[in-house]
C-alpha cells in the first residue's frame, strides 16, 4: 500500500519538476538544420533546459548545461536522440524537441567505428527502461532551485539517495555506454590535483554521478560549433552600424514637369 502511494506521489512530483518555467530567454539558438548537419552518431548533445529541475541542476553543478542526450542518428527523424527522462524513463526523441534551447555538441575524439557502434547499441537497448520514483525524498531536493547550501556541498547533493531519480536526471546512462567500451570521460588525476578536486572526481567515478558539464569539461570530447564547422568568416558579417543607407528619393527633373495627379 505504502509503495503504491509513494509511487503515485513520485510520478506527480516528477511531472511538476519537468514542467517549464516562465521567463526563459535563449541567448543564441543554433538553427535546427545547421545543428542536424553538424551532428554525428556518437555525439553528446548538452541542453540548457528551462524546467524546474533544470534550474536546480544548473545551480548544483555550477554549469549552464542541465541535460544531456545521445545522438544515435538513424532513418527516423523522430528518434535520433536517446535520453533519460525523469518522467518517461529512457526514450528516443526528435532533435526538434530542443530546437528552442541553447545546445552544445560534444564529440568523443578518436572513438573507433566498432566501439561507436557498440555505444549506440548500448543506448538503443536501454530504450524503454523506466525509473522507480518511489524515493520521494530523493526527488524533493529539486523543489528548491537554489537550495541554501555551501558551494562546496552543492554537487554532492546529486549523490543524495543515488537511486533511480538520480540516474534519470544525471548523465549516467550515457556515461555507462561510453564506459562499456572503456572510453574515458573524466580526466586522469594529476599528481598536483588539490584535495577537494581529487575527492570530487573520485566520488563521481565511484557513484557514476556524471553531470552534463562533465562532457563539456572532459579533455576527451571535442566541442563542435556548427557556425565554425561551416567555415566562419567574420568579414562577411553585416553589422548594424555598417548597413548601406537606402538611396535618397529622386527629385523631379527640372526639364520635365511632374505628372498631374490622377483622377479618382
Amino acid at each position: 500500500m505504502f509503495s503504491r502511494v509513494a509511487s503515485a506521489i513520485g510520478r506527480r512530483l516528477a511531472h511538476f519538476l519537468e514542467r517549464e518555467r516562465p521567463g526563459y530567454t535563449a541567448f543564441s539558438v543554433i538553427p535546427l538544420d545547421r545543428l542536424e548537419a553538424a551532428l554525428r552518431p556518437g555525439d553528446v548533445l548538452l541542453v540548457e533546459g528551462n524546467s524546474r529541475i533544470s534550474s536546480a541542476i544548473k545551480y548544483l553543478t555550477h554549469s549552464t548545461w542541465s541535460h544531456s542526450a545521445f545522438y544515435a542518428g538513424g532513418d527516423d527523424p523522430a528518434a535520433v536522440l536517446i535520453e533519460a527522462d525523469l518522467e518517461n524513463g529512457v526514450q528516443a526523441v526528435s532533435l526538434a524537441r530542443y530546437a528552442h534551447l541553447n545546445t552544445r555538441i560534444c564529440r568523443p575524439v578518436g572513438l573507433a567505428d566498432a566501439d561507436c557502434r557498440k555505444v549506440i547499441a548500448h543506448m538503443r537497448r536501454s530504450i524503454g527502461r523506466s525509473y522507480d520514483l518511489r524515493n520521494v525524498f530523493d526527488l524533493m531536493r529539486y523543489l528548491l532551485p537554489n537550495p541554501p547550501v555551501p558551494q562546496r556541498w552543492r554537487r554532492r547533493m546529486l549523490e543524495l539517495g543515488s537511486g533511480d531519480p538520480t540516474r534519470a536526471i544525471c548523465s549516467t546512462l550515457i556515461a555507462e555506454a561510453f564506459q562499456s567500451v572503456r572510453y574515458p570521460i573524466l580526466p586522469e588525476l594529476p599528481e598536483d590535483c588539490p584535495e577537494d578536486c581529487r575527492e570530487e572526481v573520485l566520488r563521481i567515478r565511484h557513484h557514476s554521478l556524471f553531470a552534463p558539464r562533465d562532457f563539456d569539461l572532459s579533455p576527451y570530447f571535442r566541442i563542435v560549433k556548427p557556425t565554425i564547422e561551416e567555415g566562419f568568416d567574420y568579414r562577411r558579417l553585416t553589422w548594424e552600424d555598417r548597413r548601406e543607407a537606402p538611396p535618397p528619393p529622386v527629385a523631379p527633373s527640372p526639364c520635365r514637369p511632374p505628372d498631374p495627379p490622377r483622377k479618382a
